[in-house]
């Protein structure tokens, strides 16, 4: 059987995965902290880029390293663990958080100011028309390279092209000085920024949605999926990339016309209409439409391909399901939806950044079965704590923990506990099977 792609179908690929990254939080986040970091842009950029372009590509990687599954990739721990586990980052990336947010931010800046009078009732309207357009195209999972890569992406990136070089070449405005927290700590506040992406939670989901695109190509050998996996990673990453750079740069170059502005979404539209008078809008709508679209549409389509694996449900209830209650939970509101996902981020990424090291050096771990269950472990009990303290609770007893106070207290702990498992000798695998037998 061929295994070989096409260098059209292997471009495909990436511009599909690229597209399924760039939706609502990534478009919003960086304006917004390229205008506070200000003449602090390069560090804060940095610490941006490291978590939402480092942590998603490799935790693309490692879902290839793990041979292109989530049973793979967590074959080490309890099978009810790693249920648990993949169904909390699924209900966060899809009907919880994440999809509802890609219509939320598509109505916000792409249509409510096309309306003359916007309401709740414009809004519930919108995200059943949105939902249904994203179940549309989730319907045909073995499509999707040739529907979202080669159709949707292209129009996309281009948009999104002729943004960034007008950015650079026509900036708005003087870079100004650091505002905020990003005047004290650049770098780490830009790698929390990157955090609101949730892109390292959509790596591990969209790497096996990848894999099934894969397989409807003819590619089931896991030599060739994973060069072609890491191939579509390397694709999706520099188009990140890119995006993130100019609108780091747009924010930074945004204040003479946008000070003040409460977010992204805002200081972008303001730009835009700026760099291209009256066509401004429509501009700004297509890209926003596009880029929110074609992330629902890997969101749903991941995320009723993973219920369907463990219920008895087929592929397209979950697809009718899951957009029904994305359509629901749309109309909550962008600001409470951010301000309700955030404790939650804090509670688990550090969970999926530990899992994506694990895979990394599972191969020189004497003891992986007991690494992954520990490290694991660890690294949600210092997490719970870094978000409880987002939720205002009393936690200053922690306070002497490295990096507690920047909401980094997990990193030591698990570093550390990964580190001792280089340590801990095959017996004691043999040991833990016995006690959890």
């Amino acid at each position: 059987m061929n295994q070989r792609l096409k260098l059209t179908d292997i471009i495909a690929l990436g511009f599909m995965l690229f597209a399924f990254f760039l939706g609502a939080g990534n478009i919003i986040f960086p304006p917004l902290a390229g205008q506070l970091a200000g003449q602090n842009l390069l560090p804060s950029m940095g610490g941006f880029l490291l978590t939402a372009v480092g942590l998603p590509l490799s935790g693309i990687i490692a879902v290839a390293i793990a041979g292109g599954s989530w049973e793979h990739l967590t074959k080490d721990l309890p099978k009810k663990v790693s249920t648990i586990m993949a169904s909390l980052i699924f209900i966060i990336i899809g009907p919880a958080f994440a999809a509802p947010r890609t219509g939320l931010v598509a109505y916000e800046m792409a249509v409510k100011p096309l309306i003359h009078a916007p309401s709740s009732t414009t809004l519930a309207i919108f995200s059943v028309v949105f939902f249904a357009i994203a179940m549309f195209f989730s319907w045909s999972r073995g499509r999707l390279i040739d529907m979202i890569g080669k159709l949707l992406t292209p129009v996309l990136f281009l948009c999104l092209a002729i943004l960034a070089v007008s950015v650079f070449i026509a900036p708005q405005g003087d870079i100004m000085p650091a505002q905020q927290a990003y005047a004290t700590a650049p770098f780490t506040t830009g790698f929390f920024e990157g955090y609101n992406t949730m892109d390292t939670f959509a790596s591990l989901m969209f790497g096996i949605l990848v894999v099934e695109g894969l397989r409807s190509k003819g590619i089931t050998e896991e030599k060739a999926t994973t060069k072609y996996l890491i191939s579509a990673a390397l694709i999706a990453a520099a188009g990140l990339a890119f995006v993130y750079i100019s609108l780091f740069y747009l924010g930074a170059t945004s204040f003479s016309i946008a000070a003040g502005s409460d977010n992204g979404g805002e200081i972008l539209s303001i730009y835009i209409q700026a760099l291209f008078g009256n066509y401004g809008q429509f501009v700004l709508s297509v890209i926003v439409t596009l880029a929110c679209l074609t992330t629902a549409i890997g969101l749903l389509s991941s995320v009723s391909d993973y219920f369907s694996g463990i219920t008895r449900l087929s592929y397209h209830y979950w697809v009718v399901i899951i957009g029904v209650i994305c359509a629901i939970v749309a109309n909550v509101g962008l600001s409470q939806l951010i301000s309700l996902s955030v404790p939650v981020l804090f509670a688990l990424y550090p969970v999926a950044i530990a899992l994506v090291i694990l895979a990394f050096v599972r191969n020189k771990l004497p003891n992986p079965t007991l690494s992954y269950r520990v490290v694991l472990l660890v690294s949600l009990m210092f997490a719970l704590i870094d978000a409880a303290k987002i939720v205002g609770l009393d936690v200053s007893f922690f306070n002497f923990l490295p990096l507690f106070s920047d909401g980094m207290g997990w990193v030591l702990p698990t570093l550390a506990t990964l580190l001792a498992m280089f340590f801990v000798g095959s017996s004691d695998e043999s040991l833990l099977e016995e006690e959890t037998a």
